[in-house]
């Protein structure tokens, strides 16, 4: 099937897929951030006591997506999309309306469990469960959703911020749900799809040949040995993100001006997803764990190194690199080791950790600029650490390899 073939003959379901990983840009961090001034001015909240409340929304959003995550292997696509809809759009004319610290501290643990968690979740998911040969590029299509969100909302709610009002540029991202995406949506879905059409099978099987269970999962150290590696660009990019405009303040940068480096970062997330998706379907996922955490690492040092506006755009261009490698990665990566018949569940688990990732980097780097620690000193110990992750993948990927090639051998002799 050559590619002008599969794009067209898929079109519907990765048009889905699109569409609901742009509709998570409302609980992304990227897009709550641009909130952060108003929110800390009407609240009087310092950097620290805002990266706290939003440290521990996100947390809880993460154990819930623990517990709800599994409906994606049993629920429609259409169905759950529909529900956590929803749930956003509600969110969303509550945040327009809010007006207590407990509030904020709800609907931001709200935007999160739906937008970056159950959006996300229910895309990728599908698509790793409905594509098998071309997994790799079909979660890479999804997650230019993503990509389209970064590099042109926070421009635009920048804009409708300054003309329009904070509250109402919350109104104007429910009405865009409700009005254009909730339809769009529901029409492209209205054709369930099996999983592994594009192969003729209907189940893929993970390693030693077999589907595996989420407690299965739990007990095989891969999961665990990935797990400080992979809540390295979630953590940091969140936090970044997240106090950007401390960030642009410290620069000496002007907010309007930093916020044009976004499309950097949404076009090496675009590039890249698509070479990593293009790599693993032909190399599988393991070959590219080892590298997918260097250019996060450079970019750290490159910003904690940063004076003129132009080194902006290199640390935003390495920083959506590792974003573009990492999203297409793990979305294929699971489905990979573990097979697809429980992949809903055993992906709530890994979405779980980015989700907490998410969570702590701004409370942790807030707690610190409250401390007097610059983000410039901040940089170069995330830089450090995730060099030495990348080292550890190394190994990590070795191992696994090795345990893969015992089994086929085995299962032959």
């Amino acid at each position: 099937m050559n590619s002008d073939r599969f794009l067209r003959d898929n079109a519907a379901w990765l048009g889905a897929g699109i569409l609901l990983t742009f509709s998570s840009s409302v609980g992304q961090t990227f897009f709550i951030a641009l909130f952060a001034e108003p929110l800390r001015t009407k609240f009087l909240l310092s950097h620290g006591e805002w990266g706290g409340l939003y440290t521990t929304a996100t947390f809880c959003s993460a154990a819930t997506l623990l517990i709800i995550g599994r409906s994606a292997d049993v629920l429609r696509v259409r169905t759950l999309a529909m529900i956590t809809y929803g749930g956003l759009i509600g969110l969303a004319i509550a945040m327009a309306n809010v007006n207590s610290v407990i509030m904020l501290t709800v609907i931001i643990y709200g935007l999160r469990l739906c937008g970056q968690g159950m959006m996300t979740h229910i895309a990728i998911t599908a698509m790793a469960r409905w594509f098998a040969r071309r997994r790799g590029r079909a979660v890479a299509i999804a997650g230019l959703g993503v990509t389209f969100g970064e590099g042109f909302i926070p421009v635009l709610a920048v804009s409708l911020i300054a003309f329009i009002g904070w509250r109402e540029t919350w109104l104007a991202a429910a009405m865009l749900l409700a009005v254009v995406l909730v339809p769009t949506v529901f029409y492209l879905l209205r054709h369930e799809r099996k999983p592994g059409e594009d192969d003729g099978s209907h189940s893929h099987v993970g390693m030693q040949g077999r589907h595996w269970t989420r407690a299965q999962v739990l007990k095989h150290w891969f999961f665990w040995a990935l797990t400080p590696g992979m809540i390295i660009p979630p953590f940091t990019t969140t936090a970044l993100f997240f106090h950007q405009a401390h960030v642009v303040s410290v620069k000496g940068w002007l907010l309007s001006d930093y916020v044009l480096t976004f499309p950097v970062f949404s076009g090496c997330v675009l590039l890249f997803s698509f070479i990593s998706g293009m790599a693993i379907d032909r190399f599988g996922g393991l070959r590219i764990l080892p590298f997918y955490l260097l250019p996060i690492a450079t970019s750290l040092l490159v910003l904690g190194l940063a004076e003129p506006l132009w080194m902006a755009y290199l640390y935003m261009g390495m920083l959506g690199m590792t974003s573009g490698v990492g999203g297409t990665l793990l979305g294929t990566l699971w489905a990979e080791m573990y097979g697809t018949k429980n992949l809903g569940g055993i992906r709530a688990l890994a979405v779980a950790v980015m989700v907490l990732g998410t969570g702590l980097g701004p409370g942790v780097m807030g707690a610190l600029i409250d401390w007097g620690v610059s983000i410039e000193t901040q940089c170069f110990w995330m830089a450090a650490y995730t060099f030495a992750m990348s080292v550890v993948f190394i190994f990590v990927a070795r191992k696994i390899s090795g345990e893969r090639l015992e089994t086929i051998a085995m299962e032959s002799s």
